[in-house]
């Protein structure tokens, strides 16, 4: 076995790995991770003095200034205000990190980047099973929620239900004709969705609305009635059923009574302690609102301020549970626009090619929107940027997934040269156009 058929099974091999035991293997997807950024640092080095192997990070110039963005911000941050916190930078080291590893991936033809899919359903498939197995007496609930040993019970239900809903989305790429690899894929979405209902998590459901959403326009529901409603069938009857489970009417009545609670002003309720904290946060801002108080200062600062009488006891915390909150508070305006920065990093080149013609560039586009979109909204309420095992996984998924839209373009590209000698390269060119070309070529 040569060395390059190495490197594309392992690279392949990692990609299943990292996401399939990223909620069951404390550190698994750490060492997944530093593995393949050892790979890339290799390729990198052998491509050193190569311009055209780092060209991409040109190309590609907001993903690589969001990847940089929060950590160049704490850097900055630490130096001005005379501080040296490490720990601040771990987590968000693993984005420019990813860069690396993103230039090795979009040199591997795509069917070995497409494991990554495979290994979203098994993470989905595996955290289901053990939630079954470990059940305690008398099931999950409020009091016994399911969570890991190395993380709360929010950041692995959401976790779940993307790692459910990614094994959906990346089916674009199958062979739509095997009914099997289907009905596995819904099983993971199943799996993932009941891992996420059990761990208790409530803010992490908003995305689902959106992860529809999207999957009706990958899949060209809103351009084909007949899809659209065959979409409407299937999902009335999981809505009707969901509703007549009790406990999920009981998660909505006790949401809207902690929001009427929060209305009250009652900081005891989840809901209410979270906005005394963005509250606080919000007057931290106002106090500060250039570079904030220093990112790892935020718990002190509440300390302080409840020993003013400023805020309750009960509030004071290490993070204000949302991602917007602890950026204005602990980094301020400039913190927060690299927040906004990142987050149009990971967004704008799936967003252009979401309407591509190829399955796998189109799989690719809206399972990157999935990815951003849910860092966003389960950022609204707790904060995802921090646990460094979601921070791996959305640093991963973004750099896999754009590497297989710029891999897939070149290898369409080149099918097209091939078919049609002297044609030129086109962004969004398809298979199907690559063999109209061949045909009136040979005629």
């Amino acid at each position: 076995m040569n060395f390059r058929r190495s490197l594309l099974l392992a690279c392949s091999a990692l990609l299943f790995l990292i996401p399939a035991v990223n909620l069951m293997w404390r550190g698994g997807s750490g060492y997944g991770f530093f593995l393949l950024l050892a790979l890339a640092l290799g390729a990198a080095m052998v491509n050193w003095r190569n311009p055209g192997y780092f060209s991409p990070l040109r190309d590609y110039r907001w993903y690589t200034v969001g990847m940089f963005a929060l950590l160049v911000c704490i850097a900055v941050q630490q130096a001005l205000f005379g501080y040296w916190m490490p720990r601040e930078f771990d987590a968000l080291a693993r984005f420019p990190l990813a860069l690396l590893i993103f230039l090795l991936l979009r040199q591997l033809p795509t069917r070995y980047l497409k494991t990554i899919g495979w290994g979203c359903v098994a993470g989905a498939l595996v955290v289901g099973i053990w939630a079954l197995l470990s059940q305690p007496p008398g099931g999950w609930s409020d009091k016994e929620r399911l969570s890991n040993s190395f993380t709360n019970a929010i950041p692995f239900g959401d976790t779940a239900l993307l790692l459910a809903f990614l094994s959906v989305f990346t089916r674009g790429w199958d062979d739509k004709r095997d009914w099997r690899t289907l009905a596995l894929r819904l099983l993971a979405l199943v799996s993932g969705g009941y891992v996420s209902f059990v761990s208790g998590t409530r803010g992490g459901w908003i995305a689902i609305p959106v992860f529809l959403v999207l999957l009706a326009a990958q899949y060209r529901c809103f351009t084909h009635k007949k899809r659209l409603v065959a979409m409407v069938l299937v999902l009335v009857p999981i809505t009707a059923g969901l509703l007549s489970i009790k406990e999920v009417p009981q998660r909505m009545t006790d949401a809207t009574r902690d929001i009427a609670r929060m209305q009250q002003g009652d900081a005891q309720s989840s809901f209410g302690a979270r906005r005394a904290l963005w509250q606080a946060s919000s007057n931290i801002f106002a106090r500060h609102p250039i570079y904030g108080v220093g990112k790892g200062h935020l718990e002190a600062e509440l300390d302080s301020m409840a020993k003013r009488g400023e805020v309750s006891p009960l509030v004071v915390n290490e993070r204000a549970h949302s991602d917007f909150f602890s950026t204005l508070a602990e980094m301020g305006s400039v913190g927060v626009a690299s927040l906004l920065l990142f987050y149009f990093g990971i967004t704008v080149y799936f967003w252009r090619e979401r309407r591509a013609s190829d399955p796998t560039i189109r799989a690719a586009s809206y399972a990157g929107l999935a990815v951003a979109f849910s860092t966003v909204i389960f950022g609204l309420s707790i904060d995802v940027l921090v646990p460094v095992m979601v921070t791996v996984l959305i640093a991963l998924m973004v750099a896999t997934l754009l590497a297989v839209i710029d891999a897939r373009k070149r290898e369409l590209a080149a099918q097209a040269a091939a078919a049609c000698p002297g044609a030129t390269q086109i962004d969004d060119i398809s298979a199907r156009s690559a063999a109209q070309c061949a045909s009136t070529h040979g005629s």
